[in-house]
């Protein structure tokens, strides 16, 4: 069985290729081929640049924004409904 030697990736690469994946919405897929890495590689950095589970306030934010989301969304669906009817 062969011995496969690995290389460092710089920091700035790293950042770089997070960067895309997060902000421009390039896939893990590509990023890793055009890298010239494995996909679990990238995941890897993905993950490490992960927090940890969100403070009270953070979830409880959350929370209060995902019942208001609900809301608008029943309210919508009523409207929609409604609309449908008359047609």
């Amino acid at each position: 069985m062969a011995n496969k030697k690995g290389y460092r990736v710089a920091k700035e690469v790293k950042a770089e290729i997070v960067r895309k994946v997060k902000e421009e919405g390039i896939s893990v897929a590509q990023a890793a081929k055009d890298a010239g890495v494995h996909e679990t590689t990238v995941y890897g950095w993905l993950g490490a640049g992960a927090t940890s589970a969100p403070s009270w306030g953070e979830f409880s934010r959350l929370q209060k924004q995902n019942k208001e989301l609900f809301e608008v969304i029943g309210e919508l669906t009523i409207k929609l409904s409604q609309a449908q009817k008359k047609n």
